[in-house]
């Protein structure tokens, strides 16, 4: 299985550069894991360049989650950092999110 980086990750959420968002789907055809760290990076991409807002974001995080061609490491506490009461989420998605 491949790893992610990612620009591939914004490349599937923005979708704006055709050529860009099928090399990114191609790239993932066969399954891509997708670490924490990526994920962390893509979210902050996300707010601080596209300005996406934090439920615009979590839409996107859940579509990651829920993709039949990415694993996302440790999705249970990237889901558990979707929540708006998480506690037990470490403190890099607190600060992120």
């Amino acid at each position: 299985m491949r790893a992610v980086d990612t620009n591939v990750l914004v490349r599937l959420a923005v979708r704006d550069e055709a050529r860009q968002v099928e090399a990114a789907e191609a790239f993932i055809a066969s399954g891509a894991w997708v670490s924490q760290l990526v994920l962390l990076e893509f979210v902050w991409v996300l707010k601080s360049v596209y300005e996406f807002g934090r439920a615009d974001v979590g839409s996107a995080v859940e579509i990651l989650l829920n993709h039949a061609q990415l694993t996302v490491e440790d999705s249970d506490v990237v889901e558990a950092a979707l929540g708006s009461s998480a506690r037990q989420v470490p403190s890099a998605f607190r600060i992120v999110w």
